[in-house]
């Protein structure tokens, strides 16, 4: 598998004239390493644009510092540049939920923390507003499709306005950006210079009288910028509506003023097809990073390079994750002749050895699930399809899924595909009224814990207090209670020694000290040694985060206690390592000053 440079989008000077290119139509700025493979962004939007006909440059990882050479170096593009800040916000990416640096970036070379800025999206901005005043600068990513309308900043501590604002950009192409990028490609190429403002998935800036069709009757006004400062409140009663209208297949325009302006929020574009996801993985990456970093490790690449992902969207609703917000809740599966395409290239890398790190997707079993009646989806506003309880109209039918998998399993040369990805116990749990569909979760239970797992099987059951887990969009702790039961026995059963590895949140709103204290004491009756936890990180755009800064629940508008200084924080977190000796002592001066005596007993018999 060798690549030659011209088989990767161009990065530079020299490579633009490798292909005899004088010109580019768009120029991608990334904040990321250029990794050619579809689970990058700014790759995935380069391979659909260069499919399409234009020609496409990347820029990864810019100095912003000193004279600005590499936002000259390819000079001006001739229909828009794009920014893409990277797979991650760029705040959770470089920090803590206790602002402290991490110990690497994943998406930079050899992890090294000076290659992107804090909010890549404004700073690259701004220097591209500087140089090109007047060429069009489209954001796209997870940084901006997030930041789309007034937003709780945790790291500045502060309610920040929407992100062109901040920024000075043009457009924000928020979710997944395939078809909206195309669609603006195609206009700008016909009107230059000219800035759309009828493409579904975009978010734009306009005074009132230039808002096209002037204010409708079907438009969500939402409280003002300015009122949402002045009131919480406000700001929580406009979450609600943004979260629905994200989930929603024919959704509403939301419109909010700021000063003497409104943002524009246009509807969301239908779920992709089954061929249009297929034609987007089956681009022609390279599934490598750009030579240029030869002899360097990308962390994240390493993680996902014998990955697969099946499918699109994330039906959860947890309260705490974007991922909804940003892929939609419907799921849009890939076919099963594009996954084994994608199989046998990942089969084809020099360093294979027969094993998939993963055939996932957002939640590992939602593949294939969707409504049965469709009609009932179009009207529906739920943000999540399983919270509550399972929406009766869900086909939580898992044998789709198992054929994939036993395609893939088929594959002369794959010994072993494992789920790296998260599985949702609460859907193997469910109980439908389709015999088939249970008889499907039932096959697909054992077969995920005996063919699947790598000896260690992680599961996310968030919290052990009902009442907090009702917060957080998760189901009863007695649901990961039953299917520990159903691990435990089908291990027994097939003489294998498989740990269940739970993931926990502390200072999740709603969650109090007390609660924490309990979590610690039932999972040591679960003989659990926490290692998969951490505390809670607002960011923004989740329902979760608004409640943590406004004090109320966006649905219901009661007020929900949040710990939020890092006393409390930590107050919360020490629970998770009660075994660890060193804090012993501090655990039970907690539980005396919170009137709990009574668990320091049940943690430390002795």
């Amino acid at each position: 598998m060798d690549y030659r440079l011209t088989d990767y989008l161009p990065t530079t000077k020299k490579e633009l004239e490798l292909r005899g290119w004088d010109e580019v139509d768009v120029i991608l700025f990334s904040a990321d390493a250029y990794v050619d493979h579809p689970s990058f962004g700014a790759a995935v939007i380069g391979r659909t644009l260069e499919a399409a006909g234009y020609r496409v440059a990347i820029v990864p990882q810019p100095d912003w510092h000193g004279d600005f050479r590499d936002f000259k170096k390819l000079g001006r593009p001739r229909l828009f540049f794009g920014v893409a800040p990277g797979c991650m916000d760029s705040m959770v990416n470089k920090y803590t939920a206790n602002r402290r640096l991490r110990s690497e970036d994943a998406y930079s070379p050899d992890g090294r923390h000076d290659m992107r800025p804090e909010y890549p999206t404004i700073v690259y901005t701004k220097i591209l507003k500087q140089l090109f005043p007047d060429v069009p600068v489209i954001l796209g990513g997870i940084e901006a499709s997030m930041r789309r309308l007034t937003h709780y900043d945790y790291w500045q501590d502060q309610l920040r306005p929407c992100i062109l604002c901040d920024s000075g950009a043009d457009m924000i192409t928020y979710g997944m950006g395939e078809k909206t990028t195309l669609e603006l490609a195609r206009q700008l190429n016909d009107s230059p210079l000219i800035i759309p403002r009828d493409i579904p998935q975009t978010v734009y800036l306009a005074r009132k009288e230039d808002i096209p069709g002037g204010i409708r009757e079907d438009d969500i006004m939402l409280h003002s910028h300015e009122e949402c400062l002045r009131n919480k409140r406000a700001q929580a009663e406009n979450f609600r509506h943004i979260e629905e209208q994200s989930n929603m297949m024919h959704a509403n325009r939301l419109l909010q003023g700021i000063k003497d302006r409104f943002v524009v929020v246009n509807p969301p574009y239908p779920p992709m097809t089954t061929e249009e996801l297929d034609a987007s993985f089956d681009l022609p990456y390279t599934r490598l990073p750009h030579p240029k970093y030869k002899g360097k490790r990308i962390p994240a690449f390493e993680m996902i390079k014998f990955s697969v992902n099946i499918h699109r969207g994330c039906f959860g609703g947890c309260a705490f994750c974007t991922i909804s917000a940003h892929q939609g809740k419907f799921i849009t599966c890939r076919s099963k002749e594009s996954i084994l395409k994608e199989v046998k290239q990942v089969m084809q890398m020099p360093d294979f050895k027969g094993y998939l790190s993963d055939l996932g997707g957002p939640s590992a079993n939602m593949y294939g699930m969707g409504g049965r009646n469709k009609n009932a989806c179009e009207k529906c506003k739920r943000p999540s399809c399983i919270h509550p309880q399972i929406c009766p109209n869900l086909d939580t039918n898992h044998s789709k899924l198992l054929d994939i998998y036993h395609a893939v399993d088929a594959l002369p040369g794959i010994k072993k595909s494992f789920i790296g990805s998260g599985v949702r116990y609460d859907l193997l749990l469910y109980r439908s009224e389709d015999e088939a569909a249970n008889r499907a979760a039932q096959q697909y239970t054992r077969e995920l814990i005996c063919r699947h797992v790598s000896g260690r099987l992680k599961v996310a059951p968030e919290h052990t207090s009902d009442r907090v887990l009702r917060l957080m969009r998760k189901p009863s702790f007695q649901q990961f209670y039953e299917f520990k039961r159903i691990f435990d026995r089908i291990n027994r059963e097939e003489r294998l020694n498989q740990q269940l590895i739970p993931y926990f949140i502390s200072s999740h709103p709603g969650c109090q000290e007390a609660d924490m204290a309990e979590l610690a004491v039932l999972t040591k009756e679960l003989d659990f040694h926490l290692e998969q936890v951490q505390d809670f990180t607002p960011t923004p755009m989740t329902i979760a985060t608004e409640t943590w800064y406004t004090g109320f629940d966006p649905y219901t508008l009661q007020p929900v206690f949040s710990a939020k200084s890092p006393r409390e924080k930590l107050a919360q977190r020490q629970y998770f390592f009660w075994y660890k000796p060193e804090e012993r002592r501090h655990i039970e001066q907690s539980l005396r000053r919170i009137g709990r005596p009574d668990l320091i007993k049940k943690l430390y018999r002795k």
